[in-house]
């Protein structure tokens, strides 16, 4: 599958070279396909998956299209990537405009998160935990994403022992683009037995 995948880059590279230097990147079992860092497009077994945006709406609408579907920690979660089908394939000239939406609509996005600089401008950020974020060394968005959740806490829990586990979800919040009481129930219970099974931290994670 993954001598499949990487022939369809290749392909994607060649077909979509007006758009700029087309790098590729692993990412959940498959691969993300980016121009200057913004990621337009994804490829998961073997099959291009463009990103949706406002100008392709009718496209996906009228041809039905369906969206890729990864799985992380366990759980499935649709992205907002559409699949190019064959017959847009033999259509470069429409496959070329809509990766182009797509380019446009991730440059976009990554143009409005360069604006909003303090990290607690993101759900469930506090303050108090930027300037936490900040003294370990978690500076931005991108760090904090590239870190994740468990291992941001964990570095904040060094300087501040007694961070309750509500903290924990804040950030998983943050990054998921969720508030922390919209976390879904299995995405709670995960984190909670991953607190749980740090023996250094049972007895004090529910304290602030």
């Amino acid at each position: 599958m993954k001598k499949i995948s990487y022939e369809r880059i290749y392909k994607s590279q060649e077909y979509l070279s007006p758009l700029g230097e087309i790098n590729h990147r692993a990412l959940f079992g498959g691969y993300t396909l980016a121009v200057d860092d913004a990621v337009f497009a994804m490829v998961s077994d073997g099959e291009l998956y463009l990103r949706a945006c406002e100008q392709s709406a009718t496209y996906c609408a009228k041809n039905a299209s369906s969206f890729l579907t990864l799985v992380k920690r366990g759980r499935p979660i649709l992205l907002n990537y559409y699949r190019v089908d064959d017959c847009l394939w033999q259509d470069k000239d429409k496959l070329l405009q809509l990766s182009s939406f797509a380019l446009d609509a991730a440059r976009n996005e990554r143009h409005l998160r360069r604006q909003r600089n303090r990290l607690k401008d993101l759900p469930n950020l506090t303050f108090q935990i930027e300037v936490l974020l900040y003294e370990a060394g978690i500076m931005n968005e991108e760090t904090l994403r590239t870190l994740g959740a468990k291992e941001s806490w964990l570095k904040i829990r060094q300087i501040n022992k007694a961070l309750s586990i509500k903290v924990l979800f804040a950030l998983e919040g943050a990054i998921e683009g969720l508030h922390e009481a919209a976390l879904p129930a299995d995405t709670r219970r995960e984190l909670t037995e991953w607190v749980n099974a740090l023996p250094a931290q049972r007895e004090s994670h529910y304290a602030r």
